[in-house]
């Protein structure tokens, strides 16, 4: 903690006056960056700064506040690394003579298609006693803070839940003359639809707003396997319950007395298995239930707004700006950060954990969402894009070994996405290379 203080202290003292050994940077910002036909119109912040000097090599409008889209989930990583140890929590449980009682963490691991490790499924599926769900209490709504209410069927916005189960979206397959879905439970006439449209290039699946029933179009033509995601009503502590009691196949019922205690804390898979794909694929749903673990694992409580106030109270007290962080994905445009806020985070983490550690974690080119973009893979970076804003802060390493902790944000741009992220990656190859 202090020594988050002092380095966010030296960023403020520290002044452009270092811009003189760096004109060329200077330069290329201003004539062929800033000045792009992508950036012109566009409102846009850039910081970069050298750890190892205490040095900004360039900054522009990097105290000015912008919408950093999935650059949240910068914040949201950073929390996770300070309080969520080496693994996940599981689930809260506690054994009786007759009754297994059994609490969420939020965990989103469960049953998740991803991880085969499942300790928390294991623990359910082997005890001989009744299993009864303790309801958690949660002060989350189903959505985000100033998410978009439309984007409720889309694979990408999960509803967020005390104890997910199976990511919290149905997976829908068809392959040949067959059609399934999973949760199971959806998989009768009363929750699961389908018909042929041979003009879809690929499978469609939708969700009725208000109802977990599923209807999916396929075209006959394609023989191969295709596979799509449409996130279900995860509902109440009861709607939990018929959920594990689907799958586990015996009763599972809610315990009628929610003030037991004496629980204890089983942990589930290592959480880099999560924290990794998290910012390589930038998945909101495992950001969103990190915020919420982080909580569970203090307080007992699930609630993103009391972990972000606990946040910024502690560890972000003395960001060089105060930012207004309302989830932990960046779905919300309510989310407003500075340039500099980002290096302030990215070096104290840079100076606290393993950095081999965190270019693992951190997308780098031809990887994850930087796939298609620094093929040389001198930057491990987070990008960001919602409508009109493109984000990308990270790590880079020039061709001299200097590592460099940067952010570009750009907010309310006019042009391709593509275009916009062609021309940042231009601006740090020339860096990479001549320095």
């Amino acid at each position: 903690m202090k020594r988050f203080v002092l380095l966010c202290s030296v960023l403020l003292c520290l002044q452009p006056g270092a811009l003189a050994q760096f004109k060329d940077i200077q330069k290329w910002a201003e004539t062929e960056l800033l000045n792009s036909v992508a950036l012109r119109q566009a409102h846009t912040g850039i910081c970069i700064y050298e750890p190892a000097t205490g040095k900004y090599w360039y900054r522009y409008q990097d105290d000015r506040y912008f919408t950093p889209a999935s650059n949240t989930k910068i914040f949201s990583l950073y929390t996770g690394l300070r309080f969520l140890g080496d693994s996940l929590p599981a689930l809260r449980y506690l054994n009786t003579d007759s009754v297994l009682y059994v609490k969420g963490t939020g965990d989103p691991s469960f049953l998740h298609p991803d991880y085969t490790l499942q300790p928390a499924f294991q623990l359910l599926q082997q005890t001989g006693k009744r299993i009864e769900v303790v309801p958690v209490v949660n002060e989350n709504k189903r959505f985000g803070s100033g998410w978009a209410w439309s984007d409720y069927a889309d694979y990408y916005q999960p509803e967020l839940s005390e104890w997910p189960v199976y990511g919290n979206v149905a997976h829908i397959r068809h392959h040949g003359d067959t059609n399934q879905i999973t949760p199971k439970m959806f998989n009768d006439a009363a929750h699961f639809s389908y018909q042929q449209n041979d003009t879809l290039k690929e499978l469609l699946g939708v969700r009725e707003e208000l109802s977990n029933r599923f209807n999916v179009s396929f075209n006959s033509r394609n023989k191969n396997l295709q596979e799509t995601e449409v996130p279900f009503i995860t509902g109440n502590t009861q709607d939990l319950a018929i959920r594990l009691q689907d799958t586990l196949h015996r009763s599972v019922t809610v315990a009628p007395d929610k003030k037991i205690t004496g629980f204890t804390m089983l942990n589930s898979i290592p959480v880099d298995s999560l924290f990794t794909p998290m910012m390589n694929r930038s998945d909101n749903f495992f950001a969103e239930q990190t915020l919420m673990m982080c909580a569970s694992r203090l307080w007992d409580t699930i609630s993103t707004s009391r972990m972000i106030e606990f946040m910024e109270q502690t560890y972000l007290s003395k960001l060089p700006d105060t930012p207004r962080w309302v989830d932990g994905s960046g779905l919300s445009r309510y989310n407003l950060f500075t340039p500099r806020d980002f290096v302030s985070v990215l070096t104290d983490m840079y100076k606290t954990y393993d950095t081999a550690r965190l270019y693992s974690i951190f997308p780098t080119g031809g990887k994850g969402t930087l796939k298609n973009y620094y093929k040389q893979q001198f930057v491990h970076a987070k990008t960001g894009t919602l409508s009109g804003c493109v984000a990308l802060s990270g790590y880079l390493i020039t061709r001299k070994k200097k590592t460099l902790v940067f952010s570009v944000l750009v907010n309310n741009h006019n042009n391709s996405a593509s275009n916009v992220r062609r021309t940042v990656e231009s601006f740090l190859t020339q860096i990479w290379e001549q320095y």
